[in-house]
């Protein structure tokens, strides 16, 4: 396993990549993980434990460390376009598929990674970050327990760190369901009925989005479990109740699709 410590324009990435060499011809996958906190901090049970199973699973994996609170949008946007853009360019030097590159995040997490595959193809704000759109795209979407909605479901300190404003209604305007379109990545969801921090409508109005828009998407909603639960497994639990076996497949799942569609 080769660990690198990378620096983006405004935040770090450390990149998990298999020293394996692949066939002749065979580039590997590579997926760039956000780990959730509310935009106010960043969670290291979502990080490199996310990155070294799906190295293990052939992936060239990579957490970005994007800006959060007192940063305000579009600060972690950027960042993971700037990841997301870096991943790319040097595709060639880690054995990877520059076409084949997914952004996964994990709660609010899902947000910044989820902001950049509803927004990825907007030449105006992309010229203001820096990048091509061709650049920062996208191939597929991780989202697990995401925050997606502003609205009467939104977990409402998320946009608060997100956007600095109290309104509302100012939040409301980053729902990434509101943005979906025919340009949006192929997505995997996974969440839990019970979560009560980021409910379980987050999940089921980012999917009816994507089904409005004819985006591939495969949707889990899993019967227990609270929120957090990143691997499901004692390797990332604090405490029993985050040991959830039908949860913990999620990685698989995940890693299925990804092969599927990318």
């Amino acid at each position: 396993m080769h660990h690198q410590r990378i620096q983006l324009p405004h935040c770090p990435m450390d990149a998990y990549i298999p020293t394996l060499k692949t066939a002749p011809g065979v580039k590997r996958p590579s997926v760039v993980i956000c780990p959730g906190g509310g935009y106010e901090h960043l969670s290291d049970r979502e990080a490199e434990p996310i990155a070294l199973v799906f190295a293990a699973m052939g992936f060239n994996a990579f957490v970005v460390w994007y800006r959060i609170a007192p940063h305000r949008h579009p600060a972690a946007l950027q960042d993971v376009a700037s990841a997301v853009a870096w991943v790319r360019a040097h595709a060639e030097d880690f054995s990877a598929d520059g076409n084949a590159i997914a952004v996964m995040g994990f709660s609010a997490g899902g947000h910044a990674a989820g902001y950049l595959g509803v927004r990825w193809h907007d030449e105006a704000l992309m010229a203001d970050l820096g990048y091509s759109c061709q650049a920062v795209r996208p191939n597929a979407m991780v989202l697990c327990y995401p925050v997606i909605t502003g609205g009467k479901f939104a977990h409402r300190g998320s946009f608060r760190n997100l956007t600095g404003l109290e309104d509302a209604a100012a939040h409301e305007a980053h729902s990434l369901d509101a943005l979906v379109s025919g340009q949006t990545p192929p997505a995997f969801l996974w969440h839990t009925f019970e979560d009560a921090a980021v409910p379980v409508e987050n999940t089921l109005m980012m999917a009816s989005a994507l089904r409005r828009h004819k985006v591939l998407t495969e949707v889990h909603i899993f019967p227990h479990g609270n929120h957090g639960l990143a691997l499901a497994n004692p390797l990332t639990s604090v405490y029993p109740e985050q040991n959830v076996p039908e949860c913990a497949r999620w990685p698989e799942m995940a890693a299925r699709f990804l092969r599927g569609v990318m």
